[in-house]
C-alpha cells in the first residue's frame, strides 16, 4: 500500500490533490502511504459542502440520527481488524491499544446516540401572566474539528459524532501522522448513510496546516471549533477562535499527578501507576507524569514499582515505540537535564541504544526538584518523576504545581482520604485507586488551567454543541 493515497471525502465524494506527503511507520521506518495535501481552497469547498447540507441535517428526526449513530457503531466493529491495521501501521501501536481505541469509539458512539432523544428545552412562567415563553437548543451550525494521531479513534470519533449528533455538520482535519484513521472514521459514518457533506475529512502537511486551520476558523460558516491537542497549539487555536470571536472547545496536555499515600495498596499503586506512566509509551494527555509518594513507604513502593515495570518491560524484548525520533529527543532532553541538575535514575536506562531511534524504554528518576525542566514541562513519553512528600498539604500543593490540570490519581484504603485529595486537586479528574488514564463514554471528559476548557462526552458534552434561543409570545 506504499503507493496508496489517503483521499479526502469532501460532499460525500472522495477527492485526491496531485499533492501528496509520505506517512512513515514509527515501527519498521518504512513507508506506510501518501495523504493528500490540503490547501485553502479544499478548506472551502469543504465548508461549503457542510453549509449545503445543514439545513436537511438539522431537520433530521432526533431518532433517525440516533440510527445513524448505532449503525455506525455496528460499522466500526465490522471493520474492525481494517481500522486496526490502521492505526498499528501509522502509530507502531499494539493490538492492545488498537482494540482499545475502537471498542472506545463505539462505546462513545452508542452513548451519544442514546441521548439525542433527551435533549430539551424548557416553558418557563413569566412574570406577566399573558406571555408565554419557551427556551429552545438548536445546533451552532457548520462546526470545525480537529483530532490528534495517539487515539486518533476515540479522539477523532468524538471530535465530530458530538456535533453531528446534535444536528450540526462538520469540517473534520485528522492529524497528518495518521490520516487513514480519521479517512476510516469517515468513511463508517458514511457507509451508515449519513449524509454527504454531513462530515467532511481533509488532512495536510505541517507546512501547510497553519494556514489550512486559520481559514477555517476565520470562515463566516464556521460557528463553533473543537480541538485535542497539545497545549502550544492550543493557545494558537484559542487566539485565533477570540479573534473570530468562535466559541471553542480545547483538551490539551497534562502533566497528571499520582499521589500515593502511606496507607495505600502499594502492589496496586505500583500496577496502576506503571500502566498510568507508561501505557502507549506515556504517549496520552493524561499519562501520570510525577508520583508523589508518601516517605513512610516511599523506599517499598520503589522496590515494587521497578519490578512491576520490569514484568510489563521485560529486558530483552524490543522497546516501546515513540512516534518519531523527535519524541524519543525531547524525553531524553529533559532526562538529562534532570539528571545534571542532580536527579537519580531509579529504573530504565535512557541512553541505551535500542533497535530504532524512535523507541525508548520506560525511566523513572527520584530526586526531581522545582529549578529542572521535567518538573514543569509534559514529557509525552515513557518517563515518570518520583518525589516524596510527608503531609497532605505538602502533596497538594506539588499535585497543584503545574499548569495542567487534566487527570490524576489518589492511592490510598481511605475513601474519606481520597475523597479529600479528590477535592483539592485542581484537575479535571481524579481516580481514586486507579490510573490516571481513564476515559469512559459515560463520564464527562475535559480539564481546566493549560489543559483547555468545555467537556466532551455525556449531556455535558452534547450540551456543548447547541445554542440557547429564547422565544416569547403574547396570548
Amino acid at each position: 500500500m506504499a503507493d496508496y493515497v489517503v483521499p479526502f471525502i469532501i460532499d460525500g465524494k472522495e477527492v485526491r490533490p496531485s499533492a501528496t506527503f509520505d506517512v512513515v511507520s514509527p515501527s519498521t521506518g518504512k513507508l506506510v502511504h501518501k495523504c493528500g495535501v490540503a490547501t485553502k481552497e479544499h478548506a472551502k469547498a469543504a465548508v461549503d459542502a457542510a453549509s449545503r447540507a445543514l439545513p436537511a441535517w438539522r431537520d433530521v428526526t432526533p431518532s433517525k440520527r440516533r440510527d445513524y449513530l448505532l449503525k455506525t457503531a455496528d460499522i466500526m466493529e465490522r471493520r474492525r481488524d481494517e481500522l486496526a491495521g490502521y492505526l498499528i501501521d501509522a502509530t507502531g501501536c499494539t493490538q492492545d491499544w488498537a482494540d482499545l481505541n475502537i471498542d472506545g469509539s463505539v462505546d462513545q458512539i452508542k452513548d451519544i446516540a442514546g441521548r439525542i432523544s433527551s435533549q430539551s428545552g424548557a416553558v418557563p412562567s413569566l412574570a406577566d401572566p399573558s406571555l408565554g415563553a419557551m427556551i429552545l437548543k438548536e445546533p451552532f451550525g457548520v462546526v470545525f474539528a480537529m483530532a490528534p494521531w495517539n487515539a486518533p479513534y476515540i479522539l477523532g470519533v468524538r471530535s465530530v459524532c458530538q456535533p453531528i449528533a446534535a444536528g450540526n455538520t462538520t469540517v473534520f482535519k485528522g492529524s497528518e501522522l495518521s490520516p487513514a484513521v480519521f479517512w476510516a472514521i469517515t468513511s463508517c459514518f458514511q457507509e451508515a448513510g449519513v449524509p454527504d457533506g454531513v462530515i467532511n475529512f481533509l488532512s495536510t502537511n505541517p507546512a501547510n496546516a497553519a494556514e489550512v486551520t486559520e481559514s477555517l476558523i476565520a470562515d463566516p460558516a464556521v460557528r463553533k471549533v473543537n480541538f485535542t491537542g497539545s497545549t502550544a497549539v492550543g493557545r494558537i487555536i484559542g487566539r485565533l477562535c477570540g479573534q473570530h470571536l468562535k466559541p471553542v472547545v480545547l483538551e490539551l496536555g497534562g502533566k497528571a499527578p499520582a499521589i500515593v499515600w502511606e496507607d495505600a495498596n502499594l502492589d496496586l499503586a505500583a500496577e496502576q501507576c506503571a500502566l498510568g506512566a507508561f501505557l502507549f509509551s506515556g504517549q496520552i494527555c493524561m499519562s501520570t507524569e510525577r508520583i508523589l509518594v508518601h516517605k513512610k513507604v516511599s523506599a517499598e513502593f520503589q522496590q515494587k514499582f521497578a519490578a512491576t515495570i520490569d514484568a510489563i518491560f521485560p529486558a530483552g524484548a524490543d522497546a516501546p515505540v515513540l512516534i518519531n525520533t523527535n519524541a524519543v529527543d525531547k524525553v531524553k532532553k529533559l532526562l538529562d537535564n534532570a539528571v545534571s541538575k542532580g536527579a537519580s535514575v531509579l529504573a530504565g536506562d535512557f541512553n541505551a541504544t535500542e533497535t530504532s531511534k524512535t523507541r525508548l524504554r520506560p525511566v523513572v528518576i527520584t530526586k526531581v526538584t522545582p529549578d529542572m525542566d521535567i518538573y514543569q514541562t509534559e514529557s509525552f513519553g515513557p518517563s515518570v518523576s518520583l518525589i516524596e512528600i510527608e503531609t497532605e498539604e505538602e502533596a497538594l500543593r506539588i499535585a497543584n504545581d503545574t499548569e495542567y490540570g487534566l487527570s490524576s490519581s489518589v492511592f490510598t484504603e481511605d475513601l474519606r482520604t481520597g475523597l479529600r485529595f479528590a477535592k483539592g486537586i485542581e484537575s479535571g479528574a481524579v481516580h481514586i485507586n486507579n490510573m490516571t488514564v481513564h476515559d469512559e463514554a459515560n463520564l464527562p471528559h475535559g480539564g481546566g488551567k493549560n489543559s483547555g476548557y468545555g467537556r466532551f462526552n455525556t449531556t455535558l458534552g452534547l450540551d456543548e454543541w447547541t445554542k440557547v434561543k429564547t422565544i416569547t409570545w403574547r396570548s
